[in-house]
């Protein structure tokens, strides 16, 4: 940021599971374990999922903005990594209408935003399986611990479909974390005259005898499911390349694009700069999506192609292209390690700005120090590697002190050194994730013989205002 029934055993054992049970069918003979609801995360605990690996997600929606109806189907591929006699998926509001496990009939139960799935047989360790979920509904608008809006949520022309940090469960059902990530190949249907965009590179594009556009958009590189996105309405598409080929998709609301023009066409000149100085880009294409001002209450840098609402200005759009390399490539293993994410995003503007003329990155940093920069307060409410709840995970501390680590690295390393430690730290973890002891391991490694360990125990885990530095 800067998100036909199943057949019934018996009578008896429908009316015991009442409360629970939304479908069931037999399972006799199942042996083997039961997959843990949630992967502990220290600020989302009932988020993602054990016991599997998930590899691929296809996702079939066609989705009607009069009536807000979504008719969907997802196929989800994946590895077990135990020997499963069920499994959990997430997924948060709409009614389950049928679910299968390599083609056979399963038997599903739903808690809170848990899909139980019970296969009719045991899932050995290492089989890849797939399960195909049916489901229709009103997908749901979820609220964040901080207030923000996420999920599924309705514009004035279509919708717009956000996940950071758990709203993709509220239109698909996943291993909803970011240690799991997966390739995407999603598919949706809209009435005559709308648009629907979404991540990777457009594959296809068909219009039915009635007016309807079907579009297919696939991933292929590794996508945590935060970071999923499908937008809906009228758009200016344009289509170009950078400099060195790169595809460049952008999509923009019509009502935003005066005043996005001259900020978007930027972009080019960006990706040249961060390439330079983070390292090559991941992805097969880039853009943006820009719809109107207010469909949503923050930008999201959703995978290939982040999302503003209403026209960014030229920082943000610095800010969420970085996130391609720091988030977007290089995933956290859990929410506790945002500031992987932001504060390398935050510091990238920082550099941009020193490149362009404007405050240097030393001169930001003083200013934030002093308290002359905004809500320079608000940076020492807790140290940003240990929010302190999951309300906090955008918070201030994330962001700017994040940036300060880095710029605190930058000045006890040497320029040449630190570049070598960003762009490093992008290559040696590109596609995967990791976590805050990773890279300070890392930044040790790279720079022997340095002294860090101030750096660490004040700036980045130290509670309150470091001594001025």
């Amino acid at each position: 940021m800067p998100r036909p029934s199943p057949r019934v055993p018996t009578a008896t054992a429908c009316a015991l599971t009442a409360l629970l049970l939304t479908a069931c069918s037999g399972t006799a003979g199942v042996q083997g374990t039961a997959s843990s609801a949630g992967v502990h995360d220290p600020y989302f605990p009932k988020a993602g999922n054990g016991g599997y690996d998930v590899t691929h997600y296809d996702l079939t929606l066609a989705y009607t903005p009069t009536t807000h109806h979504l008719t969907a189907t997802t196929t989800i591929t994946a590895r077990a990594t135990a020997a499963l006699s069920a499994f959990d998926l997430d997924l948060k509001g709409m009614k389950v209408d049928s679910l299968t496990v390599e083609g056979k009939k399963a038997s599903w139960t739903r808690t809170g935003q848990e899909l139980k799935v019970r296969p009719p047989t045991t899932l050995p360790k290492g089989e890849t399986f797939r399960t195909t979920v049916r489901y229709s509904g009103t997908p749901e608008t979820l609220t964040d611990p901080d207030g923000s809006e996420e999920g599924w949520l309705r514009t004035a022309d279509g919708a717009l479909a956000l996940g950071e940090p758990t709203g993709a469960m509220a239109w698909f059902p996943s291993d909803n974390h970011p240690s799991d990530k997966a390739t995407y190949a999603i598919t949706i249907t809209v009435p005559k005259g709308l648009q629907a965009v979404s991540n990777g590179e457009l594959s296809s594009e068909t219009t039915t005898g009635d007016g309807r556009t079907t579009t297919t958009w696939r991933t292929a590189h590794p996508m945590a499911t935060y970071l999923a996105t499908v937008v809906i309405g009228h758009y200016d598409i344009t289509r170009t390349t950078t400099g060195n080929g790169l595809p460049v998709y952008t999509a923009v609301d019509p009502h935003e694009a005066a005043a996005s023009r001259k900020v978007l066409a930027q972009l080019p000149e960006i990706m040249e700069w961060e390439e330079y100085n983070f390292g090559p880009y991941p992805f097969a294409s880039t853009g943006a999506i820009v719809d109107r001002r207010g469909d949503a209450g923050y930008a999201l840098e959703t995978q290939n192609r982040p999302f503003f609402p209403g026209a960014p200005d030229t920082a943000t759009l610095v800010h969420e292209l970085a996130h391609q390399w720091y988030g977007d490539s290089v995933t956290p293993k859990t929410w506790r390690d945002m500031w992987l994410n932001e504060g390398f995003a935050t510091y990238a503007e920082w550099l941009w700005s020193e490149d362009h003329d404007g405050d240097t990155a030393q001169q930001t940093f003083d200013a934030l120090y002093k308290g002359d920069k905004g809500d320079s307060d608000d940076i020492w409410a807790f140290p940003p590697a240990r929010p302190t709840s999951a309300a906090h995970i955008s918070d201030s501390p994330v962001y700017e002190r994040g940036a300060m680590v880095l710029h605190k690295i930058r000045r006890t390393v040497g320029d040449a050194r630190f570049y070598d430690i960003v762009q490093g730290w992008a290559a040696a973890h590109r596609y995967g994730n990791a976590n805050t002891a990773d890279f300070t391991a890392y930044v040790e490694r790279m720079a022997p013989g340095r002294d860090f360990s101030g750096i660490w125990k004040t700036w980045l885990y130290g509670n309150g205002k470091p001594p001025r530095p």
